[in-house]
C-alpha cells in the first residue's frame, strides 16, 4: 500500500515504542507457544507412568506441576501483552493526534479558492473519520500482524521439530487461504475508497442542513431536505452491506481451513502416531499449535480489511496534504511596518473556479491618511479589492503595492496583521461577545474591547443583555440580529487597531441613524489611518479624499464628491437618488 508510507515518518518518530511494542509481541507468542511442548511431555510422562503403574500420587503430582507451569506461562503472556498495547496502541493515538494536528495546520494554510471549491463537510469527515481510520492500521493492525508472524512462526518451528511431513500436511491448506485473501482484499479497497466519499457527502448534506434550519424552515423545504438526505444515507448504507458482504467471505473461509488443518492433524498424525513416528502427545501438541494459529490466521482478514480501509482513507487525506497554497510568503520575505500607502497597478484579476474576470487593468493610488470610496453595483470588483490587499488572491496581472513594495514580497502575516477588515459577511464563533471583539488581538484588555465596542455603537445593545459582554451568542451569532453581528465584527476591526482599515459594505444591515452615530464615533479614530471604504451606497456624513465608481471590474468615474457631482454620471445620480 504505497499511500501507507507517507506514515512511515510517524513510525520513525515513535521508533522506540514500536521497537518495544514489536518485542513485547515477540516474547507474548513465544510464551503463547511454550505450552505446547509442556503439554506433549505431561501427556507422554503421565503415559508411561500409567504403562509402569506409577502411584496416582506421583501422577497428580506431575500434571499439577505442569498446570501451574502452564498457568504461569498464561500469567506471563498476559503481561507482555498488556505491554504491548501499552506501546503500540498508545503509539498509535500519538499518531492520530499528530496526524490531526498537520491536516488542521494545512487546512490553514491554504487559500480562499480550496475553500470554495472544497465542501466543509468533506474537510471534517477527512480529518475525523479517515484519520480514525488510519490510526487503527497503526495501532491494532500492526499488532495483530506481528502477533500473527510471531506465533506463526514459533508455530512452525516447533512443529518441524516434530515432524516435517506432517508440518507439509497440516499447512498445506494455508496458501489456498492466502490467495482468496488477496483476491478480496482487492475488491474492498476499491469500495472502502467509494464508502468513504459517500460518508463526506453525507456528513456535508447534515452540515449545511443545520447551518441552513432557519433558510429551510423558511423555504417549508425541511420534507425535501430529509428525502435527500434519506436518499444520500440510503446509498452509503447499501455501500457498506456491500462491503459487510464481501468482508463476511473472510470468516466462512478461515473456518474451513483451520477445519481442514485439525482433520489432517488427526488423521494424518494419527497414522504416523500407529507407526510410531511420533506420540500420542504431539498428536497433542499439533492441535495446540493450530487452536493457536486458528486466531492470527483469522486475523488476516481483519487486518487486510483495516489495512485497505486506512490505505483508502490515507490517500483521500493525501490528497489535501499534498495541495500546495498558492499564497505563501516568499523564502525571504520582508516585514514592514506600514504607514498606509497603496497602489494597485493594473491589475488584472480572474476568479479560477468561475472564470468571471472580476478586475480588468484597474489602476489607483492611495497616500497615507487618505478616506477612499469604493461605490459599485453587486459583481462590479468592490470586495475582490479587498481580498487582492489581504493576499486572499493575486492578480493574474499587475501588482498591488504598499509603502513601494510588492505585498507578495513581504510576511503574510505581518501584513495581514496591519490591515483590519470588517468583511461583508459576518461570521462569528460561538462564545462570549467579549471574546468573539477580542479575537485576534491576545492583548487586549477590558477596557479597550468595550471603548471598541462604544465606537461601533454596540455598548447600549450589550448593556441590555443579561450577562453582558459574558453573553454567548451561539453558532455563528444565532442570537444576535443582522445588525448586530455587523456592529461585532467592526469592532473587532477597531480593536485591531490597524494603519489600514478596510470597511466592506459593513454597516448595510444597519438603520440611518444608527450609521450616522457610527460613522461619528470613526471620525476622529480613523484620522491618521488610511481607510477604504467598499459599498454600494454612499456616506454622505464622511468627506471622501477619493471616491471610486466600479463597473464590470474597471474604474467608471474617479475623483472627489465635488468633481463627481460636476460629471453629473452614475455617482451623481445615485446621490441624488439616495437623498431624494
Amino acid at each position: 500500500m504505497k499511500n501507507l508510507t507517507a506514515l512511515n515518518k510517524y513510525f520513525i518518530k515513535y521508533k522506540w515504542r514500536l521497537f518495544l511494542g514489536l518485542l513485547f509481541v515477540a516474547i507474548s507468542s513465544k510464551f503463547a507457544v511454550m505450552p505446547g511442548n509442556i503439554v506433549r511431555t505431561t501427556l507422554d510422562q503421565v503415559r508411561e507412568m500409567i504403562a509402569h503403574k506409577t502411584d496416582s500420587k506421583a501422577i497428580m503430582s506431575l500434571v499439577f506441576k505442569s498446570g501451574m507451569f502452564l498457568l504461569g506461562l498464561a500469567l506471563l503472556r498476559g503481561f507482555f501483552m498488556f505491554m504491548t498495547r501499552q506501546t503500540i496502541i498508545v503509539m498509535s493515538r500519538h499518531i492520530e493526534f499528530d496526524q490531526k494536528n498537520e491536516i488542521y495546520n494545512h487546512y490553514q494554510t491554504l487559500n480562499t479558492g480550496f475553500y470554495k471549491a472544497n465542501f466543509t463537510g468533506d474537510l471534517m469527515n477527512r480529518i475525523s473519520e479517515d484519520v480514525s481510520r488510519v490510526r487503527m492500521y497503526t495501532g491494532p493492525s500492526i499488532m495483530y500482524f506481528t502477533g500473527m508472524v510471531g506465533i506463526t512462526t514459533f508455530c512452525i518451528i516447533e512443529m518441524l521439530k516434530v515432524n516435517k511431513l506432517l508440518t507439509l500436511y497440516v499447512t498445506a491448506p494455508l496458501p489456498f487461504l492466502a490467495l482468496s485473501i488477496y483476491y478480496v482484499n482487492k475488491i474492498i479497497f476499491k469500495k472502502s475508497g467509494k464508502i468513504q466519499a459517500q460518508l463526506s457527502a453525507l456528513t456535508t448534506a447534515a452540515q449545511e442542513a443545520y447551518s441552513g434550519i432557519r433558510v429551510i424552515k423558511s423555504f417549508v423545504q425541511e420534507g425535501n431536505i430529509i428525502r435527500y438526505f434519506n436518499e444520500t444515507s440510503e446509498e452509503y448504507r447499501k455501500s457498506t452491506i456491500n462491503l459487510s458482504v464481501t468482508e463476511a467471505v473472510y470468516f466462512p473461509a478461515m473456518n474451513l481451513f483451520i477445519g481442514l488443518s485439525m482433520l489432517i492433524t488427526v488423521m494424518v498424525g494419527g497414522y504416523f502416531a500407529i507407526k510410531g513416528e511420533i506420540s500420542t502427545g504431539n498428536i497433542a501438541e499439533f492441535v495446540i499449535y493450530i487452536n493457536l494459529l486458528m486466531f492470527p490466521i483469522s486475523s488476516i482478514g481483519m487486518v487486510a480489511s483495516m489495512t485497505q480501509r486506512a490505505g483508502a482513507s490515507q490517500k483521500r487525506i493525501d490528497e489535501f496534504l499534498l495541495t500546495v497554497p498558492e499564497i505563501t510568503s516568499p523564502a525571504k520575505a520582508i516585514t514592514p511596518v506600514l504607514k498606509g500607502a497603496i497602489e494597485f497597478d493594473n491589475v488584472t484579476f480572474t476568479y479560477p473556479n468561475t472564470g468571471i474576470t472580476a478586475l480588468k487593468n484597474f489602476s489607483l493610488k492611495i497616500k497615507p491618511g487618505q478616506k477612499v470610496a469604493i461605490i459599485g453595483k453587486t459583481g462590479s470588483g468592490k470586495s475582490t479589492l479587498a481580498h487582492m490587499l489581504l493576499r486572499m488572491y493575486d492578480p493574474a496581472n499587475g501588482s498591488v503595492t504598499m509603502d513601494g513594495l510588492d505585498i507578495r514580497k513581504a510576511d503574510l502575516q505581518v501584513l495581514r496583521r496591519q490591515i483590519a477588515y470588517a468583511p461583508q459577511e459576518s461570521y462569528l464563533f460561538s462564545d462570549s461577545i467579549f471574546n468573539n471583539i477580542k479575537f485576534g488581538r491576545d492583548d487586549a484588555g477590558e477596557t479597550t474591547v468595550k471603548n471598541a465596542a462604544r465606537m461601533a455603537d454596540l455598548a447600549g445593545d450589550i448593556a441590555g443583555m443579561a450577562k453582558g459582554f459574558d453573553t454567548v451568542i451561539g453558532e455563528r451569532g444565532v442570537m444576535l440580529s443582522g445588525g448586530q453581528k455587523q456592529r461585532m465584527v467592526l469592532a473587532r476591526a477597531i480593536l485591531k487597531n490597524s494603519p489600514v482599515l478596510i470597511l466592506d459594505e459593513c454597516l448595510s444591515a444597519v438603520d440611518t441613524q444608527t450609521e450616522k452615530n457610527i460613522l461619528a464615533n470613526l471620525k476622529d479614530f480613523l484620522a491618521e489611518k488610511t481607510a477604504i471604504v467598499i459599498t454600494h451606497r454612499i456616506f454622505t456624513a464622511w468627506t471622501f479624499d477619493q471616491i471610486i465608481v466600479l463597473d464590470n471590474g474597471e474604474i467608471a468615474e474617479h475623483g472627489t464628491h465635488e468633481e463627481l457631482m460636476a460629471l453629473n454620471g452614475r455617482y451623481a445620480d445615485l446621490y441624488r437618488h439616495q437623498t431624494s
